[in-house]
């Protein structure tokens, strides 16, 4: 058996279309244009590519994007003006802090200083809260982008064992509790496993949806998967460049070994790295329909 391809890449082109009408009917009926603010501090050369990709991405969505790059020594306080002003700028739906930021300024502060009403990333304690009660929010997009890959899959958890790898407040614990909700697309039973679990493949090949989120490359290999199973694989590990400098990336699923016995898997690169974005598309034209009273 060889196991079904999950196109993140498909499947993001579809809610990109989706998502570029509904940026337009904004427009045409309400005067509305969602608004987007990214914010990078130093020069680190991935972040500057990942904010150079939403940049673009709203462009092509019809949504107004503001990009601010500030230098390595921006001091913590001169951040927190500079959300203050966004959070007060009506123009600005949507504020999103690339991480990480450097080491003198408090990640956890800066989080907090965002608006909740304008947290497209889904960090803000607020937004947890509300997802770990079941409540409308904000969810985190790399893990709502998992649970829409099987949504759109015609994959549903509901009564299935999902197994997490990983406990990351980014990806691990919020893919948990959204799956677990009582709700459509998630009333999963779920585990979470991480660095101290014991007999790990004992938990792994009792999955239905195996989730892998560790950072490790090629960690979860065949004998740890249930034949049929379906295999998320959010890894993004760079093990080298090309001659000609390119980043050669692998996930976290030995995806060659593990696509021969799994039901189903997300391959690295294009499985679960084209949803992020465009689930962080999805939030800003939300909570520019929230800020105007549309939902």
């Amino acid at each position: 058996m060889t196991a079904k391809i999950i196109s993140g890449i498909e499947i993001a082109k579809q809610i990109t279309e989706e998502i570029r009408r509904e940026v337009a009917e904004l427009k045409t009926c309400h005067g509305i244009v969602p608004g987007l603010a990214t914010i990078l501090v130093g020069d680190d050369p991935a972040s500057h590519v990942y904010v150079g990709s939403k940049v673009k991405t709203c462009q092509n969505l019809g949504i107004h994007s503001e990009r601010y790059n500030l230098p390595g020594s921006t001091s913590e306080a001169e951040l927190q003006a500079l959300l203050g002003k966004l959070n007060n700028d009506p123009q600005i739906n949507g504020i999103l802090v690339q991480m990480p930021v450097p080491k003198h300024i408090d990640e956890t502060k800066i989080i907090f200083a965002i608006n909740p009403a304008k947290d497209v990333d889904g960090f803000h304690p607020t937004s947890v809260g509300r997802m770990l009660i079941g409540e409308p929010s904000f969810l985190p997009c790399t893990p709502h982008g998992i649970q829409v890959l099987l949504e759109r899959s015609n994959i549903n958890p509901d009564g299935a064992e999902v197994v997490v790898v990983g406990r990351s407040n980014i990806v691990g614990k919020p893919i948990a509790n959204i799956l677990l909700q009582k709700a459509k697309y998630a009333n999963a039973t779920v585990t979470i496993c991480h660095s101290a679990t014991r007999d790990i493949t004992d938990h792994t090949r009792r999955a239905d949806i195996l989730i892998a989120a560790m950072g490790k490359p090629h960690f979860i290999t065949a004998d740890m998967v249930k034949d049929g199973a379906v295999v998320i694989d959010v890894g993004t590990n760079e093990i080298g460049k090309t001659p000609d400098g390119k980043r050669i990336l692998v996930g976290d699923v030995d995806f060659p070994a593990v696509k021969e016995n799994a039901g189903a898997i997300t391959p690295v690169p294009g499985g679960v790295g084209p949803m992020t974005i465009i689930m962080l598309m999805s939030n800003t034209v939300k909570a520019a329909k929230m800020a105007a009273g549309l939902i």
